[in-house]
């Protein structure tokens, strides 16, 4: 019967030389309370793993994106080395059955805990490296992220929908294609809400709102990126 590790190193399609490395990647510091015997956890792999992403994730952004500037590229690998985006990725790998934790934290939640979830993808990555090598583990890495546009846009849907929305029109119509007007708002100074109509080529396309212009022009923005999905422009 397999465990939970040997499904782990299924889903990520590689077998560990030194199994040790790959128990220690999925330690939390809270094990030791429990353990008085086990006195390493992941933080160190956590720290050295994350510096193994952000240049898988940075040669692999340079070779896609050919013609973009440097602030361009440093907001799409922040989107796809975010804390939120790996603990979704964690549970993908199926880190949550794997965490080896002390009981107050497993009492607590801890195996679904997205801090924990997303150290624990980066140790695993930092093992993945030292127990193989950088082509094999690049390889591995961009396997388990899959198509990085498709994950893009995923992400830039969630937390950037104004800047999504502006990359859909922005080549066949401009950068003016584009624009928000707050329509009314309502409240008081400290209840104040804003309602806003995002306007594709002086039409409307979508309306949200928020307790700020902000937080109701991306409202906006998701609607309309909603509305665009199932009808693309022109």
């Amino acid at each position: 019967m397999s465990t939970p590790l040997d499904q782990l190193q299924q889903r990520l399609g590689y077998v560990f030389r030194d199994p040790n490395l790959l128990r220690l990647a999925v330690t939390h510091p809270s094990f030791h309370q429990d353990h008085s015997r086990v006195t390493e956890n992941n933080q160190r792999l956590e720290f050295l793993g994350d510096a193994v992403l952000q240049l898988v994730l940075t040669e692999r952004l340079f070779e896609l994106y050919p013609t973009e500037r440097e602030g361009d590229l440093s907001r799409r690998r922040s989107a796809l080395a975010k804390g939120s985006f790996l603990a979704r990725l964690g549970l993908d790998l199926g880190l949550d059955a794997c965490l080896r934790l002390g009981t107050s934290e497993q009492g607590t939640g801890g195996q679904n805990r997205a801090s924990n979830l997303e150290d624990a993808c980066e140790a695993v990555f930092g093992a993945l490296y030292l127990d193989s090598d950088w082509p094999t583990a690049r390889r591995v890495m961009l396997a388990i992220f899959g198509d990085l546009n498709l994950r893009l846009e995923a992400v830039g849907d969630l937390h950037n929908p104004k800047g999504r929305l502006q990359e859909i029109v922005q080549p066949n119509h401009g950068n003016r294609a584009v624009r928000y007007e707050v329509i009314r708002t309502e409240g008081g100074d400290h209840e104040r809400r804003y309602f806003v109509e995002v306007y594709f080529l002086d039409k409307p396309l979508g309306r949200g709102s928020g307790s700020s212009k902000k937080l109701a022009e991306e409202a906006a923005a998701r609607v309309a990126l909603e509305i665009l999905k199932s009808k693309p422009p022109a």
